[in-house]
């Protein structure tokens, strides 16, 4: 979890973007301030996953109407049952959001279901890359990723070590994703690691909400490295706040030798360093992987995309207070596990991923 005074160390950091969109079907602005946004994508067999279906929804509620701008927050959450089955059709009325402990009213709902995708792929090639088969177990990720795309899935390739440069910008053509990875530079040099988390996570976001189709929810970062940072002006805190108020996950899949593997290794520096990644990502309402072995990969991929593919859009009413503002979002039933991002910036009106509604709008359109 991030606190107030990280948040607010971030806001000083001067990392601020703006972009048009729609939102639910309603003509919105949005302004998203933050040093960090992210993406993913792609649509993978998910037989292995399962699909739980609870009871049918509710008929849908009468959509709400208001007189005066209504400035909007959303949340995009994910709901599995404890055997990790995804659960696809709750109602408005099985949510609960809270910010800041105190319940606020879900102003828009929406189910999100097997629509397109977008993943901005952020490879390291930094020189602890080179170091055993890290550089081919990079490889054979970004091509797991690729694998997974249909239709009009998107993706982009960028690559880091003390700087950011992208290979291959957004398309849906799976050559010329392949051929961005056929000329990616052989690893080398020290490793700014959160620094490009927040460099992607902007571009992304500029490069999502420009689209034609106006905000895209099934939107992440996914970030292939062997966790190693050495140069970041940036910290893992910092990137947390920022990445958190904007609502786009970052998914980080750690390749490593079986003996660093954290979970049994016992490396209190490999550990720590899992620790700082997989808090980053959750608070970004994404994931952690490490993966060890050729399995572990093929297993990530099919779990990110699932995620993506199985969805909740919901909004609330932005809070005028200045600052980061701590959220959660839960079901009514408690047997259910919700994953969502963990709080946005209230400092101002557009600076919180969300958007806003003007006179007589009506949601849930």
């Amino acid at each position: 979890m991030v606190t107030a005074e990280q948040a607010m160390q971030v806001e000083t950091a001067g990392f601020r973007m703006s972009h048009d969109g729609r939102l639910f079907g309603i003509a919105l602005h949005v302004t998203g301030g933050l040093v960090l946004t992210s993406l993913l994508s792609g649509a993978v067999a998910l037989a292995a996953a399962g699909v739980v279906r609870q009871d049918p929804p509710a008929p849908s509620e009468a959509a709400p109407r208001f007189r005066s701008s209504v400035d909007l927050v959303s949340v995009v959450a994910v709901v599995r049952d404890r055997k990790g089955r995804f659960v696809t059709d709750l109602s408005r009325r099985d949510f609960e959001i809270l910010e800041a402990g105190k319940r606020r009213p879900i102003l828009d709902f929406r189910a999100e279901l097997d629509g397109p995708v977008r993943i901005a792929l952020l490879i390291d090639i930094s020189g602890s890359m080179r170091i055993g088969p890290k550089a081919v177990d990079a490889r054979q990720a970004a091509e797991e990723i690729f694998s997974s795309m249909t239709g009009d899935d998107q993706a982009a390739v960028y690559t880091f070590d003390t700087g950011l440069s992208e290979a291959q910008p957004f398309t849906s053509v799976r050559a010329k994703l392949e051929a961005a990875l056929d000329n990616v530079e052989e690893p080398y040099g020290q490793t700014s690691l959160y620094d490009a988390i927040a460099r992607t996570a902007r571009s992304v976001a500029e490069a999502s909400t420009s689209a034609s189709h106006g905000v895209p929810q099934r939107s992440a970062v996914v970030v292939i490295t062997d966790g190693v940072d050495t140069r970041s002006q940036l910290t893992p805190q910092q990137v947390s706040v920022a990445a958190s108020g904007i609502d786009v996950p970052v998914y980080i899949i750690a390749v490593m030798a079986g003996i660093d593997d954290p979970r049994v290794s016992g490396n209190r520096r490999q550990a720590d360093t899992a620790s700082d990644l997989r808090e980053l990502a959750r608070d970004t309402g994404g994931e952690l992987f490490v993966a060890s072995a050729p399995d572990d990969l093929s297993n990530a991929t099919r779990q990110m995309v699932g995620e993506m593919r199985h969805q909740y859009v919901l909004a609330f009413e932005a809070s005028p207070k200045a600052g980061f503002r701590p959220l959660e979002v839960r079901t009514r039933q408690s047997s259910l596990v919700v994953r969502a991002r963990t709080g946005y910036n209230g400092s101002k009106r557009t600076s919180h991923g969300g958007g806003s509604i003007s006179n007589e709008e009506s949601l849930g359109r």
